[in-house]
């Protein structure tokens, strides 16, 4: 298995400010704005907030209701109108997609995105960034790929199959995509971890921000980042794709101090050479404060049926 760093939302170039983690803990990962995508910040749907509203304040009006945004990876099934049989699901290009498929990432392995995140507060009705707030990078969500889908070339065959995906802006827009790698993820339909079926979704949100979440250090610039100790490439093991200098890695204490690279999408971790990611997995998942889908178990005699990891099959 591969797990799959996967850096979206607003950035510095796209949208210019952090996303928000509301008063109650709920993070909103924001989309990037995008001209040929077919869906408007106004239209995303939230429990109790205005979405449309809420970034027009953050961003002092340059983004606002109007704006058409990249809704990928597409991961909540209430933020949109859906059609049935709808599952979540990610879209890359280019080199991004070319790092993707030299890594070897294919079925099984798991996103879990990440992205620049702020808190914010409601101040005579208008949002605006907490005071003293710190800037972070945080993990927002994931999907375990189920399907991978070669857009190029099938767009009609593949909404032909999958109707669901058709508003999907790697489908929706596929040509505006000139790169013959335009690729579809789909989340499988439930999550396996370590070869054992789980109680959640192959794709979702984290709807509530814990320590657990935050990738950087504090007291540090968001780029820096403090993962567990054996996070460290050492003994000849695969590194982090892009983070293979030695001198990006400093031990601290029981965790290390990682200097993330300052572009790239896709972070891929090999767990082959990682067999401590199956725990840190598992406690991630396991932390039910950061859930707010459902938990109802997955009735066992179902899972082989469902579960797209082979490791599950072969355990059964």
């Amino acid at each position: 298995m591969r797990v799959i760093l996967s850096r979206k939302g607003f950035d510095s170039g796209y949208g210019g400010v952090p996303s928000p983690i509301l008063p109650d803990g709920r993070m909103v990962s924001l989309p990037i704005p995008s001209k040929g995508d077919p869906q408007r910040l106004g239209k995303l749907r939230m429990d109790g907030v205005d979405i449309g509203a809420l970034v027009a304040d953050l961003t002092r009006g340059s983004v606002g209701p109007l704006t058409t945004v990249h809704v990928d990876p597409d991961l909540q099934g209430q933020m949109l109108a859906r059609q049935p049989g709808w599952r979540p699901a990610f879209g890359q290009i280019a080199s991004a997609q070319s790092h993707l498929q030299n890594q070897g990432v294919g079925l099984g392995d798991i996103f879990l995105f990440f992205g620049w995140f702020r808190r914010v507060e409601q101040v005579d009705g208008r949002w605006r960034y907490q005071r003293g707030s710190p800037d972070i990078h945080a993990l927002f969500g994931w999907l375990q790929i189920g399907e991978v889908l070669s857009v190029s070339g099938h767009e009609q065959a593949i909404v032909d199959a999958y109707p669901w995906l058709r508003e999907h802006p790697h489908l929706a827009g596929a040509e505006r995509f000139r790169s013959r790698n335009n690729t579809v993820y789909v989340g499988s339909r439930f999550l396996c971890l370590a070869g054992q079926d789980t109680r959640y979704p192959g794709g979702g949100v984290f709807g509530r921000f814990t320590p657990s979440l935050q990738l950087t250090a504090a007291e540090c610039t968001r780029s820096c980042w403090r993962l567990p100790a054996w996070f460290m490439p050492v003994d000849g093991r695969s590194p982090l794709s892009y983070h293979g200098k030695p001198s990006r890695w400093i031990a601290d204490r029981a965790d290390v101090l990682l200097r993330t690279v300052a572009k790239g999408q896709e972070f891929v971790l090999d767990c082959a050479f990682y067999p401590e990611a199956n725990a840190w997995l598992a406690r991630l998942f396991e932390d039910r404060s950061v859930f707010r889908v459902s938990r109802t178990r997955v009735p066992k005699h179902l899972v082989s049926s469902i579960c797209c990891h082979p490791s599950c099959h072969e355990t059964r």
